[in-house]
């Protein structure tokens, strides 16, 4: 038996009513191991230390784990852990939330600065983002762009679409659900009320009821009792009345008759090969696990975390699996059968469609014929006769050569219908309702099939997009593995880094990365503002006493800053050479409105920080962003506007921007641009296309230089290749 590797959304419920009694614990510290598993480490008032494990990999789960059970803390922190330190640190816990139904996760942070929502996202290939209050992503591990939804920095996050909430359902709405089903009882249970197949044969055990019965089979006296054992067990779970397992794949007997602190005491070593491995953990005690061996836990938490800790111990001994080759090959090949039955499917449901909408024409092609034969039917049924003699009466009607008997094929005495043959159609007709009711009921019946075939092509381009998903993630890891095994070597002074097949990433975060940047040919740092309030932050935090400070004399362009020293250094009084002072300026002009104007060049000022104030003249007013200049300024008239964005190689992979006689010299390739009518994201692309053209290693520019990030470095406005 498998052993269970991701919480359901049953699980789900009763771990939220759990969470939710640490509501008001203070965050510590944060920490992140590997790509998948986050560590919250908390302070409550009544428990003390708490150890929060949120898990999105393989294995997706959370829980509190006692604190012998929290992996030892990593080496240094990677940028998304201090992003979580530095949004989270002394921030209390406000609430957990499930939402809707769904294996998601909300744990909501409240501090006096800033709120923050963290989501887990437990299921497919599971996820982590962090949200602002206004539910704008700041970071998530893994960036998702798909048609239905969007999770990436900056965006706003996008739930994927919700599935039905059963935990929402009267009963006449589930018996609804129930009847729409075109399978048995536990494959409705388990896919249309979205309770997965365990809990779907768990409910319809309780209930009573044959589980492989055919839905159009069953009728109100199984679908009440399913009902009555679905509301049972989430009433029970909701509210906090659980009994939770842990379950080993060991024989009952020869566990029978011994205590659960026994059972716990025993389960390392000898006792536990006896019992065997866990196998499964449940809030409840289950029908379907009454023939394993099971352990009580006080909480389900405390089954979670003796759960999962150990599945890792017993999953790790003995096995390489942490480095052989995830299964992809097998997910790919699952995602193409799945879309293949998708498409029968829908062909399927095409065709069924299609099919109905011409029975419900052929009734008003052959009214009066349709109409005899019901009015036959009705009129001798009033008057007492069987359904054997009806179609008796009909067998009669043909010997005779009446036309409207011989399109009869027979009656259905059961359900009280009369079959018609139409052009080459099999009609089965309520001879009580008339043609024209008739004919609806069939319209009816092919928009509901019609209705299914749209949700089957809203489910084949999920199918899809998670087929892309797992071919690209196919593609990541074997360039990894590529870039693993490639022996270390001493590069040559002169490396063709065009020509390489296989370009290792290096990639350097820097502070000054989310600002507009460049380094001059002299290597000086020049930063520039996107917007008023970076322009602000540039002043306010980022510019010293020796610094420059430059501005396009046109409106609406960025604050530029040269650096004559690093923010955690001293600033110094150094001359600055001409060279880099044209550079800056260039930048200044080259990212403000002359760009977006279309024209070839203007004017730009320089002056020194004490020059630069807040404070308007007398009468006047500033804006965000902007600033009084008091005393002479250097101008450079007639700048030519200009732009180079390229990619460098080393010491780090990644794109840069800036006047060309700068960022030329600096790296591998460039491409230069100019005024022009593309849109930038349209230039952007095109700048992407040139540079995949250029190296030989193509996946190198899609893992490092994006259109995206291609774009940060381009003006504002619309843009053309230089030839």
């Amino acid at each position: 038996m498998d052993e269970k590797r991701e919480l359901t959304s049953v699980d789900l419920v009763a771990l939220t009513a759990e969470l939710n009694g640490y509501a008001g614990a203070v965050v510590d510290k944060a920490y992140l191991y590997g790509d998948d598993l986050v560590r919250l480490k908390m302070r409550d008032f009544d428990e003390g230390r708490v150890e929060l494990l949120v898990e999105v990999g393989e294995t997706k789960r959370a829980n509190v784990a006692r604190p012998e059970h929290v992996p030892n803390a990593p080496g240094r922190p990677p940028n998304f852990a201090k992003m979580l330190r530095n949004r989270l640190s002394g921030a209390n816990l406000h609430e957990v939330r499930q939402h809707g139904f769904d294996r998601i996760l909300e744990f909501e942070f409240r501090r006096e600065d800033q709120d923050t929502t963290i989501v887990a996202e437990l299921f497919g290939d599971g996820n982590i983002a962090v949200l602002d209050q206004n539910g704008e992503v700041v970071d998530c591990l893994e960036t998702v762009r798909l048609k239905s939804r969007t999770v990436a920095p900056g965006s706003q996050y996008g739930f994927p679409q919700s599935r039905l909430n059963p935990l929402d359902l009267d009963y006449e709405r589930f018996a609804e659900r129930m009847r729409q089903s075109d399978t048995d009882l536990v494959r409705t249970v388990a896919t249309q009320l979205n309770f997965g197949g365990l809990y779907g044969e768990e409910l319809c055990t309780r209930a009573g009821v044959e589980k492989t019965k055919d839905i159009d089979d069953a009728g109100d006296e199984e679908f009440e009792a399913i009902y009555d054992a679905m509301e049972r067990l989430l009433d029970e779970v909701k509210a906090g009345r659980t009994d939770p397992r842990v379950y080993y794949d060991g024989d009952t007997e020869e566990n029978a008759g011994r205590s659960d602190a026994t059972a716990r005491e025993e389960a390392s070593g000898e006792a536990a090969s006896q019992k065997g491995q866990r196998v499964d953990v449940t809030p409840l005690p289950l029908e379907e696990r009454a023939d394993l061996y099971s352990e009580a836990f006080d909480s389900f938490n405390d089954a979670l975390d003796d759960y999962f800790t150990n599945l890792e111990t017993e999953a790790d001994e003995g096995s390489e699996e942490s480095t052989s080759k995830p299964a992809f090959e097998e997910e790919i090949a699952k995602r193409k059968r799945i879309i293949e039955q998708q498409e029968g499917a829908i062909e399927n449901f095409e065709e069924q469609a299609e099919t109905e909408r011409e029975k419900a024409e052929l009734l008003y092609e052959h009214y009066d014929l349709v109409d005899e034969v019901l009015s036959t039917v009705r009129q001798a049924r009033s008057a007492g006769y069987g359904w054997d003699d009806v179609e008796e009466r009909f067998e009669q009607g043909k010997e005779q050569g009446i036309e409207a008997a011989e399109h009869v094929l027979g009656v259905d005495p059961e359900n009280g219908l009369v079959r018609l043959r139409l052009d080459g159609h099999t009609v089965s007709l309520d001879p009580e309702a008339g043609v024209e009711k008739n004919a609806d009921a069939l319209y009816t019946e092919a928009k509901r099939i019609q209705e299914k075939k749209e949700g089957a092509l809203a489910a084949i381009e999920d199918t899809r997009e998670e087929l892309e998903q797992w071919q690209r993630r196919r593609e990541e890891w074997s360039e990894e593995q590529a870039e693993t095994e490639e022996e270390p070597e001493e590069e040559p002074e002169d490396i063709d880094w065009l020509s390489r097949s296989s370009i290792p990433v290096r990639k350097q975060e820097q502070w000054y990365d989310r600002f507009r940047w460049f380094r001059t040919s002299d290597g000086f740092l020049v930063i520039g503002g996107r917007n008023a309030e970076q322009n602000e932050e540039i002043v306010e935090k980022y510019m010293d006493g020796y610094d420059r400070f430059f501005h396009a004399q046109a409106h609406g362009g960025p604050v530029t800053v040269l650096k004559t020293s690093e923010p955690s250094e001293p600033s110094k009084d150094i001359e600055v050479p001409d060279s880099s002072l044209e550079e800056a300026a260039q930048f200044a002009v080259t990212y403000s409105s002359v760009w977006k104007d279309g024209r070839g060049a203007g004017d730009a000022y320089m002056v020194m920080p004490e020059q630069v104030s807040k404070t308007a003249e007398s009468g006047e007013y500033l804006s965000k962003g902007g600033f009084t200049i008091r005393g002479d300024r250097t101008y450079f008239e007639n700048t030519p506007v200009d732009c180079a964005v390229g990619i460098t190689c080393e010491p780090s992979t990644r794109v840069v921007g800036g006047p060309p006689s700068a960022i030329e010299d600096q790296a591998e390739t460039t491409v230069r641009l100019e005024p022009g009518k593309f849109a930038q994201g349209d230039a952007a692309k095109r700048v992407y296309r040139e540079f995949r053209q250029r190296f030989a290693d193509e996946s190198f520019v899609r893992k490092v230089a994006s259109p995206d990030e291609i774009q940060k470095f381009m003006p504002p406005g619309g843009s053309r290749l230089v030839e």
